[in-house]
């Protein structure tokens, strides 16, 4: 059965970093995409990052490249991608969710993690 779980979340203060964990089980890295996603509170969920099966990297809109300083990655051995992220404002603060899919994951992929919390806040 194909799973996946996201750690690595918690309380950072603005300006600071954080790296986020999507542990894959049920599927190997090279077979699926994964994407990052999160939902502030009141607002809809908005795609961050995402690495195809072949390690190709895309950002899912320019407006959340210039919010704040991503970079994704994966380790095959692991099962593992991980989501580093730094420059972190406030308005950073969300549920962080990681998705799978044939391709860069949507709203409708089917497979979701649980979502880690992260807050930025002083």
């Amino acid at each position: 059965q194909l799973q996946l779980v996201e750690s690595g979340g918690g309380l950072v203060q603005p300006g600071g970093s954080l790296r986020l964990s999507c542990a894959a089980s049920g599927f190997a890295l090279d077979d699926y995409a994964i994407g990052w996603f999160r939902q502030a509170p009141g607002k809809e969920r908005e795609g961050v990052s995402c690495i195809t099966n072949s390690g190709a990297v895309k950002i899912y809109a320019d407006s959340v490249r210039g919010q704040f300083t991503i970079s994704i990655s994966r380790d095959i051995v692991k099962n593992t991608v991980y989501l580093q992220m730094s420059n972190l404002k406030p308005e950073d603060t969300a549920v962080y969710y990681c998705a799978a899919d044939d391709a860069c994951p949507t709203g409708e992929s089917k497979y979701w993690g649980q979502g880690t919390q992260v807050t930025v806040s002083s």
